[in-house]
């Protein structure tokens, strides 16, 4: 049997040519290219998600990114921090008789000449980088995480020069199977590479890179045939494509012509060709909190299980919290929630958390206890100190550099589903600066609205955000209101446990599934509801708006919490009782 005539692992550019020069040779126009790609991406797609290769490709680290060989094919994951416009380069050229493509790559690899008949394209360039915050377990990137996506049917060791594929334009497998080169596949594999295998000279087309670590690894990625909406600021994704590391994308080789890149504006902040990774995306896709656990349970998300997995969940909360069974069922409805509703400046669904009664010791004992829960629980989660020296430093908000031409980040600037644990109890008292002041009223904005205000310099742009805010502080917090306040009672500090790792998974499954739910309240319901509101109303006249969002709220929140899509009076009933018990406790 005949297999493929490329490669598309180490050789994708082959299947790049194949199927451009299949094209043109049944009559179409190479000039009518520029908005679609001629069947590559449906290949690709057959490829990876019909035919298994997706856990094939390696994933690109600062680990792997040094023997990974250029002109490959390599998946990288990460949030889109900058937007860096659209550059225009030779997608089509012909050569004598012969029409050859450009597209997917940096350079020429077939001398263009001088021939009149060329066509300009345009793609748009994507700045992307670990997503902040990513904790380990959620990061695929990490060593020995990246390596779990590897199958068993690829172990088979294949003595192949290292070289060779580059060689290839076309290769052949008897068998119809996928090659592969030796050194992606130990990579894959979590083999280390002997010192033959690390060879960067130039005849293999490896380049020396530079050193990465894994919150600093960014990667260039070039997007084709793919419309705007398709893709916002701080989206996280998985870009799966062919790797450059081109140091002289410049240059042609043979003298005749240059193949403009338009990398000026690179340039400008530093970050050639050589130390940032180019990615030419095929396919992308973006990524749920549910596609970043590793070994997800191949579970349904039937009621009696998610109810199974919420008891045992919220007990474990109970005992990260002092056995504070009230406090824990509000954490548990906290790390829940999520916007799923813009109704003008009202971020429905929200639900901040604001824990009191901590002072110095039990902030060390409980408080770590809190971060590293959140950490094993969520794929994304920070700790800020609030501190005066933090808010009169800090860079809190994106802001536009014009020199550079680029977008700073600021510690607001995050992944969707992000967790931020706020430290209130380090406060002192000090006075703020202008930044200061500026941090707080943006911290503000973000708890109350769900917005982050980005600096654009002659102008500010609130972004829409989605995180959830949890505050750790020894009295109800002034400088930021939660939707939630509630004493901390702790009744015994017994060690949290280690929980093995199919039981987190369990847990991290259970929350992405249980946050990605509908939800929706009866029409019987909504009259209990009403009844309820209007009842409370007439014994504390101070209740408002506001309380009856933050009820409702926690009745959608309490319904997914056991797998539910509707509202029922059992659950309503559950709320109310964590509300009464709440307020007396504020008493």
């Amino acid at each position: 049997m005949v297999g493929r005539p490329y490669d598309c692992l180490a050789n994708p550019l082959g299947a790049v040519r194949f199927t451009f020069e299949k094209a043109v040779s049944s009559g179409s126009d190479p000039a009518s290219f520029n908005r679609s790609d001629w069947g590559v991406a449906d290949l690709f797609r057959e490829f990876l998600f019909e035919n298994d290769g997706l856990s094939q490709v390696p994933i690109l680290t600062p680990s792997t990114v040094k023997w990974v060989q250029p002109n490959s094919l390599v998946r990288f994951r990460g949030m889109i921090q900058d937007m860096l416009g659209n550059e225009f380069y030779v997608g089509a050229y012909k050569s004598k008789d012969t029409w050859n493509t450009n597209k997917f790559t940096d350079v020429s690899q077939f001398p263009m000449g001088s021939s009149p008949d060329m066509c300009v394209w345009e793609r748009r360039l994507i700045y992307c980088v670990p997503v902040p915050g990513q904790n380990l377990w959620a990061d695929a990137t990490s060593d020995g995480v990246a390596n779990t996506f590897a199958t068993s049917a690829s172990r088979e060791k294949r003595q192949r020069d290292a070289c060779s594929v580059y060689d290839e334009v076309e290769m052949q497998d008897s068998n119809n199977e996928i090659q592969d080169s030796p050194s992606a596949k130990k990579m894959r594999e979590g083999e280390s590479l002997p010192s033959e295998d690390m060879n960067v000279g130039t005849d293999c087309g490896m380049v020396m890179v530079p050193e990465f670590d894994r919150n600093n690894f960014p990667c260039l990625v070039k997007i084709y045939d793919s419309p705007e909406s398709d893709l916002k600021l701080n989206d996280v994704f998985e870009f799966i494509g062919v790797l450059t590391f081109d140091t002289d994308v410049k240059d042609d080789k043979n003298g005749e012509i240059q193949l403009e890149n338009c990398f000026d504006q690179e340039e400008l902040v530093n970050q050639p060709p050589s130390k940032v990774p180019r990615l030419h995306c095929l396919v992308h896709r973006k990524l749920s909190p549910s596609d970043l656990i590793v070994r997800a349970p191949t579970m349904e998300p039937k009621p009696h299980l998610i109810k199974e997995i919420r008891q045992s969940l919220l007990r474990h909360l109970s005992v990260v919290l002092g056995d504070d069974d009230l406090a824990a069922n509000f954490l548990l409805l906290h790390l829940l929630s999520k916007v799923h509703l813009r109704v003008d400046s009202i971020a429905v669904g929200k639900l901040s958390l604001n824990l009191t009664g901590f002072d110095k010791s039990s902030i060390s004992v409980f408080g770590n206890r809190i971060n590293d829960a959140v950490k094993n629980l969520l794929p994304f989660s920070q700790c800020i100190p609030f501190t005066v020296d933090f808010l009169n430093t800090a860079s809190l908000a994106p802001v536009k550099d014009y020199q550079t031409d680029r977008l700073v980040p600021g510690v607001l600037q995050c992944a969707e589903g992000s967790h931020f644990t706020i430290d209130e109890t380090e406060l002192q008292s000090g006075t703020l600066n202008s930044n200061g002041v500026e941090n707080t009223r943006l911290l503000k904005d973000l708890m109350e609205f769900q917005k982050v205000e980005y600096d654009f310099k002659y102008y500010k742009m609130k972004m829409d955000a989605d995180v959830q805010i949890l505050i750790l502080s020894e009295g109800k917090s002034n400088i930021l209101p939660a939707d939630i306040v509630i004493p901390f009672h702790p009744s015994s500090a017994s060690p949290s446990g280690i929980t093995d790792e199919q039981t987190l998974n369990a847990w991290r499954w259970y929350l992405a599934i249980a946050r990605s739910l509908p939800h929706s309240i009866g029409a019987d319901m909504q009259k209990v509801v009403e009844d309820d509101m209007v009842a409370a109303r007439q014994v504390d006249r101070s209740l408002g708006t506001e309380d009856f969002n933050r009820w409702l709220t926690m009745g959608r929140l309490m319904g997914v919490s056991f797998g539910e899509t509707c509202l029922s009076h059992e659950h309503w009933q559950m709320v109310k009782e964590m509300e009464r018990l709440r307020k007396e406790r504020l008493k």
